[in-house]
């Protein structure tokens, strides 16, 4: 997948291309659509199927307090992308001189004028340009001016009671733990990834030596609890016992800390990256009345853990 992190970049002779725009925040199942149906029309017309997105929420630049945590990383969301299976990704970064670009503007300049667009699928409620000023009516007047066909994408929703598959639905069930459920609607386990730095090694002391994650994750963390998980290191899946929490057994424990048990393996993971796929919520993070009655616990957490992710 080519990857342009500004109009500039993208060469003079890039295109004709079928576009697609949008946050695809987490590239759940309801993105995937779209981008299935973005690539099977490039594919059949000839053209470069290319996502337009940016590289924060608008709302962290207009109304920051109301926006949400997101659930990708930038890098994340680049390799999900690519995963799809597009011929190309603008990441554009919204800042106010974007903002303030109209919605004809938009169209000419980017969709148009630098991408060659002969194809642009949306949603029904897609809006863009300045104050999200343009619709789907205008689109279309747009893409008649300009010689390129408007497609609309139906929404995907779930059975039984059809809702919207969206990245608000996502993060409401990570915030619960519901990991399992999250990846039903992303289409594979939701993932956390940060280097590994050194704790105070109480789980070395314990039997269960973890790995620290440092704070500045990649990705939305999930609620405080324990959970089984699959560890990435370097390409090598390991299976994992994950706790998010401040382990209240101890004093002086960091809020939220993450931390991963790689079970049956000896890793020196120091200095080095980790990928941790959740699978399944295990319990809640409890206060025990003594050590040993938490080493007990865990090893129990190991049995299950083992059990889930045999199956």
């Amino acid at each position: 997948m080519q990857f342009f992190d500004d109009v500039a970049e993208v060469p003079s002779d890039f295109g004709p291309s079928a576009v697609t725009v949008g946050k695809f925040d987490g590239v759940h199942l309801g993105h995937r659509a779209v981008l299935d149906a973005l690539r099977t029309a490039g594919e059949a017309e000839g053209l470069a199927s290319t996502v337009v997105t940016f590289d924060r929420n608008p709302l962290s630049l207009f109304a920051p307090e109301k926006c949400p945590v997101a659930l990708v990383s930038n890098r994340q969301k680049v390799e999900l992308l690519a995963d799809a299976g597009v011929d190309a990704t603008l990441m554009l970064r919204f800042d106010r001189e974007l903002a303030g670009v109209s919605a004809e503007d938009f169209v000419s300049q980017i969709l148009v004028g630098t991408l060659h667009a002969r194809l642009v699928l949306a949603g029904s409620d897609f809006r863009f340009g300045a104050k999200a000023a343009g619709d789907i009516a205008l689109l279309r007047a747009l893409g008649a001016e300009h010689g390129f066909e408007v497609q609309l994408i139906e929404d995907v929703c779930t059975e039984g009671d059809g809702r919207r598959t969206s990245s608000t639905w996502v993060r409401e069930l990570l915030e619960e733990g519901r990991v399992r459920e999250a990846a039903e609607l992303l289409g594979r386990p939701h993932s956390i990834r940060s280097t590994v730095v050194r704790g105070e090694a109480r789980g070395r002391d314990l039997g269960f030596p973890t790995a620290n994650l440092a704070p500045e994750l990649e990705g939305f963390r999930p609620a405080d609890g324990v959970y089984a998980t699959w560890a990435v290191v370097d390409g090598v899946r390991y299976p994992a016992a994950t706790s998010i929490g401040n382990n209240p057994t101890f004093e002086g424990v960091p809020e939220h800390r993450v931390e991963a048990y790689l079970i049956d393996q000896s890793v020196d993971l120091y200095g080095r990256e980790i990928e941790l796929e959740f699978v399944d919520y295990i319990r809640a993070m409890n206060r025990f009345d003594s050590v040993d009655a938490l080493v007990a616990q865990l090893g129990r957490d190991v049995e299950r853990i083992r059990e889930i992710l045999a199956t």
